[in-house]
């Protein structure tokens, strides 16, 4: 079976409402979709997201190039050689993770439809079903409150809260989300890098009070000097977001003393799967927890995370809730959500289909 041809294609879709984090606004998001079609009908599929702010390579460059005659090397290729692809796809694309998180789910996809398995199965699935996050933005304490009141009453378990813009307001949106709902909803934060040392210490005598599992990338993403000057308790449930970008980073991060007890994974910041597992075997070897994270997403490459995520026993959060936020997709199927709980539809390769 041989790739015989690529289609790379932009589509600009709403969200379902507008939110905020510590940096912008956003109320739509370009999305790259990938097809990598071969003789015999299999069609691999991927998506792109990646964020300028953090990798410095959007949507549209990352279409370019997909559109571009640099992919022209997969054309003609066996599928049975998809991993040697993806090798040579790296030498590439070094520098454009947005490309290579498109390319590498999407040969997955393929290799994995012909193996006729699914690709958790072919990275050693390890989980079944684990609950995700969900989102809530900067905003008012009273939109806040009818947001968690919307998303606790769909089943969801666990609030992801954006902070990082005024550090007093977002102690009193946290403390009126635990005296509204009590102690039984679990909620994350994440400053999106908003916060200053002294900031994230009063945080840190703040969370016990307030139970907050974990607090995401609370100070500028090279402040690796100042993360590791925290106590150790308070790095133990600290996760990096914008300081973990791909498999060098991870290991800046985990030598000693570790800056942070959480990597938050990205396939849109590391560059695909291929790179999140590297990422992952650091984490293992240094006793680093795993979260897996998005932008927003396509269901394409929520679902490829998710398989990933499920082939690590370490991994402890997911923060896959990108696609939830969009007005309509292309793509459907790949995974199921029930009461704040994930798990994999179970088709060869993502299980995604167009729709």
């Amino acid at each position: 079976m041989k790739i015989i041809r690529i289609e790379a294609y932009l589509e600009s879709l709403a969200l379902k409402r507008p939110y905020t984090i510590a940096y912008k606004t956003v109320e739509s998001v370009d999305l790259v979709f990938l097809e990598i079609h071969t003789d015999k009908g299999l069609i691999g599929l991927g998506s792109a997201n990646p964020s300028k702010a953090v990798v410095n390579q959007d949507s549209q460059a990352t279409l370019a190039t997909l559109q571009s005659t640099a992919v022209d090397f997969l054309i003609g290729a066996s599928v049975s050689q998809v991993p040697a692809m993806i090798r040579q796809a790296e030498a590439y694309f070094a520098d454009q993770p947005g490309v290579m998180a498109a390319l590498d789910m999407a040969l997955l996809d393929l290799f994995t439809q012909h193996l006729e398995i699914p690709l958790a199965q072919y990275l050693g699935q390890y989980h079944q079903f684990l609950p995700t996050s969900i989102t809530i933005g900067i905003k008012g304490v009273r939109e806040t409150l009818q947001e968690a009141e919307e998303y606790l009453g769909s089943g969801f378990k666990c609030i992801k809260v954006k902070l990082g813009q005024s550090y007093n307001e977002d102690v009193e949106r946290l403390y009126r989300l635990r005296e509204t709902f009590g102690f039984e909803p679990t909620i994350r934060v994440d400053a999106n890098q908003g916060y200053s040392y002294d900031e994230v210490m009063e945080l840190h005598d703040e969370a016990e009070q307030l139970r907050l599992e974990l607090i995401e990338q609370p100070l500028p993403a090279r402040s690796l000097v100042e993360l590791r000057q925290l106590p150790g308790e308070l790095r133990d449930y600290l996760a990096a977001d914008e300081s973990l970008v791909n498999p060098d980073d991870a290991f800046r991060l985990a030598c000693p003393p570790r800056a942070c007890g959480i990597f938050n994974i990205k396939l849109m910041k590391c560059g695909g799967i291929t790179r999140a597992m590297r990422m992952a075997d650091i984490a293992s070897l240094s006793n680093i927890e795993l979260m897996w994270g998005c932008n927003d997403e396509s269901v394409v490459s929520i679902t490829a995370a998710l398989h990933a995520a499920f082939a690590n026993p370490h991994t402890r959060y997911l923060d896959l809730d990108g696609s939830f936020d969009l007005a309509y997709d292309l793509a459907e199927g790949g995974f199921n959500l029930k009461d704040g709980m994930l798990s994999l539809e179970g088709g060869p390769g993502l299980g995604v289909r167009k729709k």
